[in-house]
């Protein structure tokens, strides 16, 4: 399939319901990652730019809000329409900027996105907007103006799962898409823009994370920040919005354990294990990069590993063969390659792979899926997120062993038990800190909450969670049928 995403050069965020002019000088190139070609160009957008957008959301966000939620779920329904006219158009774009197989992009980075956002279709109407404590009446109101800031990995989907629940809230938006990946979120707008959404509801600033991003957590006007990237720029969020205490949810990174326990189905879990390692080229905080098995059965894990491995066809993501495409950036693959060459240095042992460029591809960021065997808990292989097709397997001797590697790392998102009864898995699963964990390949679900304890993050995004994070709690206390005083008075509690 050949791409149709022509070289654009764009000039303008959606802002108030329109296409207005950046205040910007500069412009950011846009590169296909396969060819190593600019496919756009987007503006660096401004101080200024989020100025007028953070407005523009303030602005909409009285009338919104008091809308009862039938009219918001009837934007939504609009909106799942129209994304599933489209839904082609999005995964040709995805697949071109961020060089993730067509049939990939179309299955999982759009799909899956479609499934996150029709899922509030039936939880916003269903969901306990108040209920009565007592002598008062709780109740969820839309937290105010989000600032939603999106990575570039899965970028559709990131975007859907915080923009849908914060919209259907009441809450208004500016989304911030990578500079990496940005066209997706203009055709989104241009779908949200045939939705009959009132203007200053959904805006977007395109730009670098530094001054965009930078700009929309330290903006007095917003009242919910929402980020899903690295470690380092989560914490650049969070100090940007803590001068004005805003409300902050934080989706960070993972270094992800599949544990196999003692009689479990070996060769299930080393398949479904290095086929999570490979998902978007190992460009997922849910992948799963390292492997833990008994000692006694490394050899026979890496041996399947391997197999696997070998099998992932690297290359032209419009290609329909293509297992894997690249990776997003020189700079992306350069990293990844690096912690290949640390992990031999390391002394681990390299039994798929490497460092090399696959062979007969000279243009583009490749890299070729990686296992490492012999891997101890203290190598940065074991520990530091790679973000790309690396896995490492490491042999423990006890359940109790297995248990602290696991968690023996600054993350805590996503994780895997294999053991031979389910019961025996989720009592070791209990034992895992992390947020989700999948036990005997239990599939991902959409409605149940998604975020990660530790350095992985704060909140969580998906389900009734996800829309409850763009919701404030109020308490109104009405009178008591027997109160003798009123007005800003404590009484005497009587048991």
């Amino acid at each position: 399939m050949t791409s149709s995403v022509a070289v654009r050069s764009y000039d303008t965020h959606w802002i108030g319901g329109q296409w207005a002019r950046s205040d910007a000088e500069g412009a950011i190139d846009v590169e296909n990652p396969a060819t190593e070609t600019v496919l756009a160009s987007i503006p660096a957008g401004t101080a200024g730019d989020v100025r007028r957008a953070v407005a523009a959301a303030s602005a909409a966000f009285p009338q919104w809000s008091t809308q009862p939620v039938r009219v918001r779920v009837a934007f939504l329904e609009r909106l799942v329409a129209g994304l599933q006219a489209r839904a082609d158009e999005f995964a040709d774009v995805i697949s071109s900027e961020v060089g993730a197989p067509f049939q990939m992009a179309r299955r999982v980075q759009v799909g899956l996105g479609l499934a996150i956002a029709s899922s509030y279709l039936d939880i916003a109407p269903t969901f306990a907007y108040e209920k009565r404590v007592g002598n008062s009446s709780v109740v969820k109101e839309a937290a105010g103006v989000a600032a939603c800031i999106t990575p570039w990995n899965v970028p559709l989907l990131l975007t859907l799962q915080k923009i849908v629940p914060a919209i259907v809230a009441g809450c208004t938006v500016v989304l911030k898409p990578s500079e990496l990946a940005p066209l997706n979120a203009r055709l989104l707008a241009e779908v949200i823009a045939e939705c009959d959404l009132p203007p200053g509801v959904f805006n977007v600033v395109f730009g670098a994370g530094p001054v965009v991003g930078s700009a929309l957590a330290s903006d007095p006007d917003v009242d919910v920040v929402s980020f899903t990237g690295s470690v380092p720029a989560g914490r650049a969020v969070a100090r940007a919005a803590a001068d004005t205490v805003k409300l902050v949810h934080l989706e960070l990174g993972g270094k992800n354990a599949s544990v196999v326990l003692d009689g479990a189905d070996l060769e299930l879990a080393v398949r479904a294990t290095v086929d999570q390692m490979c998902i978007n080229s190992g460009q997922a905080c849910l992948q799963w990069s390292r492997l833990l098995v008994p000692r006694h059965q490394q050899e026979e894990a890496l041996a399947m590993a391997a197999d696997v491995a070998a099998r992932y066809r690297v290359g032209d993501p419009t290609d329909p063969e293509t297992d894997l495409g690249p990776l997003v950036s020189a700079g992306a693959a350069k990293r990844v390659r690096g912690y290949i060459e640390q992990g031999i240095e390391d002394g681990a042992r390299l039994v798929a792979g490497g460092p090399e460029r696959p062979e007969g591809l000279p243009v583009g960021h490749y890299v070729r899926p990686t296992v490492f065997g012999d891997v101890r808990d203290t190598m940065a292989i074991a520990q530091e997120e790679i973000f790309g097709p690396v896995l490492s397997v490491l042999p423990y001797d006890s359940e109790e062993e297995a248990v602290r590697i696991a968690n023996g790392t600054p993350y805590g998102l996503h994780g895997a038990v294999w053991a031979g009864d389910t019961e025996h898995g989720v009592r070791v699963a209990r034992r895992i800190r992390t947020g989700l964990v999948d036990v005997n390949g239990g599939p991902f679900n959409v409605l149940a909450p998604f975020g990660g304890v530790k350095q992985s993050g704060i909140g969580r995004e998906c389900g009734p969670e996800g829309l409850d994070a763009f919701l404030a709690t109020k308490a109104m206390q009405l009178p008591a049928d027997a109160a003798e005083l009123a007005g800003p008075r404590l009484q005497e509690i009587k048991s």
